[in-house]
């Protein structure tokens, strides 16, 4: 396995470096590293959801579905829920998708009466192994009546040898009014990564928790402090781990054998509808490494521990 590593990192020379490349009018903001594309983030306003795809293994191969059957509503790697601003009716930005105009029998397309609207960059920074990306959002219901102001901070930083860390913040505000989550336990996005068929255990990947539980049915709706999906496709091993920030709280994870994952908010407010108050906010953070080998070889509880320490991960 050593030997594997030392070849597939011959590529990659000197330190680490990290770009950023924007395309505004097709609404794409690429992250390049060590010259390739890391991911991209998806942002154009004819979309349902802003999203992050695709989002490439170290050697270069798309880890993230962004549209797929049964599911279209799944959006690679999203963050969405449903809610009902005061006085007013469901709104679903989780299933905004079936909100647009019908092109098909199971097809649809913009504009979406729900849906979650980029509004602006806050932040555009890249030097060195580290990048800042800050954006404002609003999820929108009847095409333009506001619901929720959400505020996203990513940072990125290149590990080496093509390996990646993104560290997501991102708080939803009650700017507009009283708003209800009304979605159960499962329908919501906290964030959800989707992985492409090929890297999920549905393909033989392997899915295990930083407690030792292997498998949709040891891991789903149970507690865990990170979760990790490892594959090897066309000869290359590599892995996605999602860590969720320590706020002393359990957090159950949704898990699906064939590639959804990710964090549920704790349990009083995860499945049990709750009300943000208008001015207040709810808030998660979320680490999610790219590495390459399994969960050993990509050193996820490690790193695990260096994210918590808020010490620069290697």
């Amino acid at each position: 396995m050593l030997a594997l590593f030392l070849a597939a990192a011959e590529g990659w020379a000197g330190p680490p470096k990290i770009e950023l490349k924007q395309d505004e009018a097709a609404g794409r903001l690429a992250v390049i590293v060590d010259g390739r594309e890391a991911f991209v983030y998806q942002y154009a306003p004819t979309l349902d959801l802003p999203h992050y795809w695709p989002l490439n293994s170290p050697g270069g191969k798309n880890m993230l579905v962004e549209k797929t059957e049964p599911y279209p509503h799944h959006r690679s790697f999203w963050i969405a829920d449903t809610v009902r601003l005061a006085g007013g009716r469901e709104v679903s930005v989780y299933n905004g998708f079936y909100s647009g105009v019908k092109t098909g029998e199971k097809d649809f397309g913009p504009p979406f009466r729900d849906h979650v609207r980029h509004v602006k960059f806050t932040r555009l920074d890249a030097k060195d192994d580290r990048a800042e990306i800050g954006a404002e959002l609003v999820w929108e219901m009847d095409k333009s009546v506001p619901v929720l102001k959400e505020a996203r901070r990513l940072r990125v930083d290149a590990l080496g040898a093509g390996e990646y860390f993104l560290d997501l913040n991102f708080a939803l505000t009650a700017a507009f009014g009283d708003v209800d989550f009304v979605s159960d336990e499962g329908h919501y996005a906290w964030p959800f990564l989707r992985l492409e068929t090929r890297w999920s255990g549905d393909s033989e990947g392997t899915l295990i928790s930083d407690l030792g539980a292997v498998g949709e049915e040891a891991t789903n709706l149970k507690p865990a402090l990170w979760l990790n999906y490892s594959n090897t496709v066309e000869g290359e091993t590599a892995g996605i781990a999602v860590f969720q920030w320590p706020d002393g709280q359990d957090h159950r994870w949704l898990t699906r054998k064939y590639g959804c994952f990710g964090p549920r908010r704790p349990d009083d407010r995860s499945g049990e509808p709750f009300t943000l108050k208008k001015g207040e906010s709810i808030s998660q953070r979320v680490g999610v490494l790219v590495h390459r080998g399994d969960v050993n070889d990509g050193r996820v509880a490690e790193r695990y521990r260096m994210y918590i320490k808020s010490q620069r991960l290697r």
